[in-house]
């Protein structure tokens, strides 16, 4: 038999506990990232044409966010080209921002133009039916007023 000193074994039953324990922990790191537009997909918008959410298993970091994705095609069109299919104005509303408010948006509220995807916290006729109304004005003016969102 083993001779097992009492400094050994105790040094075991800690690194098995700390092992149990760190396995046991959630991941600070994934939530210290924001999860983008509530959790869904960014790509479905252009792909299946309707908000769809995103699943936590896919997933990618892009911008200082986490997007989800339904599946992992939609994570690698998004990885190939995340311009293209993130919402111009992230988790915010694109009429408040062009009216100089920051509102977060409803993934839900939503409208593709000229292959950019715009968000908005309120359904039509207040968010994507108002933006349309005066489109071209209504989008430079948000972009004037993109510092509200890195201010924020």
């Amino acid at each position: 038999m083993h001779n097992v000193s009492r400094r050994n074994a105790i040094r075991l039953v800690l690194a098995v506990t700390a092992a149990l324990f760190a396995t046991s922990m959630p991941s600070f790191a994934t939530e210290a990232v924001p999860l983008a537009i509530k959790g869904y997909d960014p790509v479905a918008y252009f792909t299946i044409g309707s908000p769809t959410r995103g699943l936590p298993e896919i997933e990618y970091e892009w911008d200082e966010h986490r997007y989800l994705f339904a599946n992992a095609e939609h994570r690698e069109l998004f990885k190939a080209d995340p311009v293209r299919y993130a919402p111009e104005f992230g988790n915010f509303c694109a009429m408040a921002l062009a009216e100089g408010e920051l509102t977060e948006a409803n993934p839900e509220n939503w409208l593709i133009s000229d292959g950019k995807l715009y968000i908005f916290g309120k359904p039509a006729p207040m968010g994507p039916a108002l933006f349309q109304q005066d489109l071209a004005a209504n989008i430079a003016k948000a972009n004037e007023n993109r510092a509200l969102i890195h201010s924020h």
